[in-house]
């Protein structure tokens, strides 16, 4: 690994210890670890599935509104209509499964450009919701799915934080290791280079896009654990997170590509910037600075390694 993939990580430890120096009795404290751990494994699940069409060089914008969709799905079927935890899991992601599988017909069979179909598609599964639920905040949603998501632990870690780890595990080892991976990255690199050498280009970019609606949605019953309850317009704070995150991740442990290890750092590595702000009484709004100016450094950051690295032209 290079000196730059450890850039992240380093820099992780730096901002715990000056926080950990700033505010030692609150922030280098168990319970603010275990809560930055269990509180931000629905953000991680959702950036992991938004690396599939980002390696394929597509865009999807809606990952937000199918979260939210299946949320409100859970706490529909769960908490007002008493269905039992595995049917209403299985009806959720479904949902998602759908959301991805009709952007990627749209962007793969009509070759429109993704970027407009996924913000198209979030704006309407987003009035999905809103109709679906009567534009209100729905409870009620049982323990079976309570308990397992953010009341167990595990060394006092709620097992959220757990699920989201093992789905980085399984992603990284479809990217990184499976043919569907190396699919992927032909894909995004080349459309037409990948085309020549017998990838079915259409098929994968399909299938990243899907993929990402299905992990969405298992982010979406992971958000409706979290909370108990669902509300139709809470998950729109996701879509800018789960993006810095990702663009942040690319940066790191495999620099110049999207991976798992790596989203899963930038997300953690966010997430404590963020709460350590709040702690030494920075406004809440900081939130919204800190990752909008994430996204734009990541963005930014491998133009200008390029450009520095680069030898000049005489």
């Amino acid at each position: 690994m290079s000196i730059q993939g450890l850039a992240l990580p380093v820099a992780w430890l730096a901002v715990i210890a000056l926080f950990g120096a700033l505010e030692p009795d609150t922030f280098l404290t168990s319970a603010n670890l275990q809560g930055i751990l269990g509180s931000q494994a629905v953000l991680v699940v959702v950036t992991l599935g938004l690396l599939f069409p980002l390696c394929a060089g597509d865009y999807d914008l809606s990952v937000a509104s199918t979260l939210t969709l299946a949320a409100m799905v859970v706490a529909l079927l769960s908490g007002r209509h008493g269905w039992p935890l595995v049917p209403v899991i299985l009806v959720a992601v479904a949902a998602g499964l759908l959301v991805g599988a009709v952007n990627g017909a749209l962007v793969t069979l009509l070759e429109l450009e993704s970027l407009v179909v996924t913000l198209g598609s979030a704006t309407f599964v987003s009035g999905v919701t809103l109709w679906i639920s009567d534009s209100n905040t729905i409870g009620g949603i049982s323990d079976s799915l309570v308990d397992p998501v953010i009341a167990w632990d595990l060394l006092g870690v709620p097992l959220a934080f757990f699920y989201g780890l093992f789905l980085c595990a399984i992603v990284w080892l479809v990217l990184d290791h499976a043919p569907a991976g190396r699919r992927l990255l032909f894909t995004g690199r080349g459309r037409d280079v990948a085309r020549l050498s017998g990838v079915r280009v259409g098929r994968v970019r399909f299938g990243a896009l899907v993929t990402s609606g299905g992990i969405a949605a298992i982010a979406g019953v992971l958000y409706a654990g979290t909370t108990g309850s669902a509300d139709p317009s809470s998950g729109a704070t996701f879509l800018l997170q789960a993006f810095a995150a990702a663009f942040l991740g690319a940066t790191s442990i495999a620099p110049g590509r999207f991976n798992a290890w790596g989203a899963l750092i930038a997300a953690y590595f966010l997430a404590t910037g963020v709460t350590g702000l709040q702690l030494v009484g920075v406004e809440s709004f900081v939130q919204d600075l800190f990752y909008g100016a994430a996204l734009i450094v990541a963005v930014a950051l491998p133009r200008l390694i390029r450009a520095a690295t680069q030898p000049q032209s005489p």
